[in-house]
């Protein structure tokens, strides 16, 4: 059996950590007590077993909304025996249990808030970053489309040249009425097949802009 005195410093009066370092102890089966000091310090004794009071010491370094302790000075010496349990020493103009029980209970509802509001935070950030990729998405998906408008109108503009050039080739052609029939004929043929590319191509083209579209989960 060992004895631990502990000098805290920090941010540790009047905020509940009495009622911690009570609690604490006692689920480490530690005998002693705490008590504030005229500093602003707390002081701890601790008695048990040597295994147990190193853990005793790293718990009470607490640093929550409230609770906020800087340093620990730390004293080990053998166990003197005179404690029955753990508890505090109060003075005249400190809170009893129950104060600290609701001090202890503000502090769990000031530490949920502040996770609440981290969350809040870290959701709104996803929520930013999620819009600008979807923004860029759509100037992608913009760019594509003005693209697949000008590759139409380019193989339009194409195609009524070739039925222009196609027309002036049957006024310029100085046959007979049979003969230029023939020549017709031929001549829409010519254009049938000419329409006939440019439409699989233009559906081609329509194919890509839905499969972008679906890709980006637009349709």
């Amino acid at each position: 059996m060992n004895r631990l005195t502990a000098y805290v410093s920090g941010n540790v009066q009047k905020v509940g950590y009495r009622k911690r370092v009570i609690d604490i102890a006692r689920a480490f089966g530690l005998k002693g007590i705490v008590e504030n000091l005229d500093d602003g310090r707390v002081k701890i004794i601790a008695e048990g077993d040597d295994e147990k009071l190193k853990w005793f010491e790293n718990a009470i370094e607490i640093k929550n909304t409230l609770i906020q302790v800087t340093c620990v000075e730390k004293i080990y010496a053998p166990a003197g025996g005179e404690f029955a349990r753990f508890g505090k020493i109060v003075n005249d103009d400190e809170t009893d249990s129950r104060l600290d029980k609701g001090i202890d209970v503000m502090n769990k509802i000031l530490v949920a808030i502040t996770d609440v509001n981290k969350t809040l935070v870290d959701m709104n950030s996803n929520l930013g970053g999620k819009m600008d990729n979807l923004s860029d998405k759509m100037d992608n998906l913009g760019g594509k489309m003005d693209k697949m408008d000008k590759n139409l109108g380019n193989k339009m503009d194409r195609m009524l040249q070739k039925q222009d050039e196609l027309i002036i080739e049957v006024k310029d052609v100085g046959q007979s009425q049979n003969e230029l029939l023939v020549e017709v004929k031929d001549i829409n043929k010519k254009v049938d097949k000419v329409w006939e590319k440019d439409i699989v191509e233009m559906k081609n083209d329509i194919s890509e802009v839905k499969a972008a579209l679906r890709a980006k989960g637009i349709i």
